[in-house]
């Protein structure tokens, strides 16, 4: 455990590609059925989890946010939200316009698990029950729709109705989702992912695989620097600054986060580098606390442009038409995403199967390729936080009252009530 723990995850989903990539093809049939039927119970189980997950980390959130139902907290998560919908947006058409040619018929269309590859698991979980003796049936307790649902449902009835009760619970059910995530989840993914591309490489399709998820990876990184770009071109135009002078001052910030993968860790320099671009120290105060918690538009990015790459590869539907709510939806579950390595991406899988198809396979290249950018689309989020502060700074003329600071200040507390544990908001 000491050694697991010594190691970032981002290093042990590395060594589980290289190694399934090299051991796939000289695998023992018996032994590739074991690392398969280790990935059918894994994907059963957090195909049980996902619908739990939605719920539990949506409806307090939600209900956090609007318990503080103030002008300027309004406006700021508004503009946050804004933000991260336009990054989805720019993230979509330029994936579309660079991966289609590329990655259209990407060869995967057609294999699961054990497809091609020789390996077969000795049984499987699966959510409805099918025709082989050897599927173990492990139904959700409610689809991933209903469950987003109900979540705004019960999550906007807290905010009119204040029940004491009924929103404590709902906190200490995160609580047990978050550990969830925490410690399970998370921990098991180098070996599911090792699973996966041993199953690749077996059937002939990894290094292609790999190979074109590289160009996904410099179009992701290339992309948050576009982000970042826009956003200060916005702020500095509003208020009246160089916008490039602005994210230069932001320099601090970047690094930090991307060192430490961790916007709460940031926060103290984040502050102050918002504050060299003229921000007020009330608006400063206000804005970046809270915008640690809901402006994740770097990790918007990351997940469009990987799964516009994986939908390319499998032969999905990459229209817009088909696309764009879940752009809207996603926005609503990063506000809500738990602050582990891999927390975005657990919490956005629910709608990557139920609005974009995804199978196990897929799922599983989504989480390793997150991964692999966490710490960029940390720092981008971070330093879109100074853009956020400038154009409120501009709003309010640099005066917030303190009713507003308090309302922040409740919304961050019930929303991250311990920064240490929250390693990494991307």
């Amino acid at each position: 455990m000491k050694l697991f723990r010594s190691v970032p995850l981002l290093g042990w989903i590395v060594v589980a590609i290289l190694l399934g990539i090299l051991l796939g093809p000289v695998m023992p049939d018996w032994l590739g059925g074991v690392f398969l039927t280790y990935n059918s119970i894994f994907s059963g189980f957090l195909g049980f989890a996902v619908p739990l997950i939605i719920f539990g980390l949506v409806t307090p959130a939600i209900a956090e946010l609007g318990k503080g139902a103030g002008k300027w907290l309004g406006i700021t998560a508004v503009i946050a939200y804004g933000s991260t919908i336009m990054a989805g947006l720019l993230a979509y058409v330029v994936s579309r316009w660079l991966f289609t040619a590329s990655m259209s018929a990407g060869g995967v269309e057609s294999l699961d698990e054990g497809s091609g590859s020789g390996f077969a698991p000795y049984f499987s979980v699966v959510s409805a029950p099918g025709d082989s003796a050897t599927e173990i049936v492990l139904a959700p307790v409610i689809d991933v729709m209903s469950a987003l649902v109900l979540a705004f449902v019960i999550g906007i009835g807290l905010t009119a109705f204040r029940s004491r009760v009924i929103f404590r619970g709902a906190v200490e059910f995160r609580t047990i989702i978050e550990s969830l995530i925490r410690r399970i989840v998370v921990p098991a993914l180098p070996l599911f992912i090792f699973g996966i591309f041993m199953d690749l490489s077996a059937s002939g399709a990894a290094i292609e695989v790999v190979t074109k998820f590289l160009l996904v990876v410099i179009v992701s990184f290339a992309l948050t620097f576009v982000v970042l770009l826009l956003q200060y071109a916005a702020a500095g135009a509003m208020a009246g600054a160089n916008p490039l002078r602005a994210l230069w001052n932001m320099r601090d910030a970047y690094f930090t986060a991307l060192g430490t993968s961790s916007s709460a860790a940031t926060i103290p320099v984040t502050l102050a580098s918002t504050k060299k671009n003229g921000v007020s120290d009330a608006v400063a105060g206000f804005v970046v606390p809270l915008g640690a918690t809901i402006h994740l538009s770097g990790s918007m990015v990351k997940i469009t442009c990987f799964s516009i790459a994986v939908l390319l590869l499998t032969g999905g539907d990459v229209s817009f038409g088909a696309y764009f709510p879940f752009i809207l939806m996603l926005g609503v579950m990063m506000v809500a995403a738990p602050g582990v390595p891999g927390g975005a991406i657990a919490a956005a899988a629910g709608l990557l199967v139920q609005m974009l198809g995804f199978g196990d396979m897929e799922v599983g290249l989504m989480f390793a390729a997150y991964i692999a950018l966490d710490s960029f689309g940390t720092a981008t989020n971070v330093t879109g936080d100074g853009a956020i502060a400038m154009i409120v700074n501009r709003l309010s003329r640099g005066r917030l009252g303190p009713q507003a600071q308090e309302e922040a200040d409740e919304v961050v507390e019930t929303l991250d009530p311990d920064p240490d544990q929250r390693h990494s908001l991307a």
